[in-house]
């Protein structure tokens, strides 16, 4: 049994390697490397069914770049 914790992400990049991903904690928001930058993503209040059963959705909100 895998008792990792993940949630589904919403929005962002079209080409996010992932839409299912662990997260270390509930309610904690997520930065998801990419292209020489950041994807941020925020927890919501929504879940949504999945292949994997019931997640919380993190939900895209903004783009940081790698100084360099």
């Amino acid at each position: 049994m895998n008792d990792t914790a993940k949630a589904l992400l919403e929005g962002g990049p079209r080409d996010l390697p992932e839409r299912i991903v662990p997260i270390a904690a509930p309610d904690v928001d997520l930065k998801i490397e990419l292209r020489n930058g950041y994807e941020h993503f925020r927890h919501t209040s929504r879940q949504a069914e999945t292949p994997e059963g019931p997640l919380p959705v993190y939900e895209w909100w903004e783009r940081t770049e790698m100084p360099g």
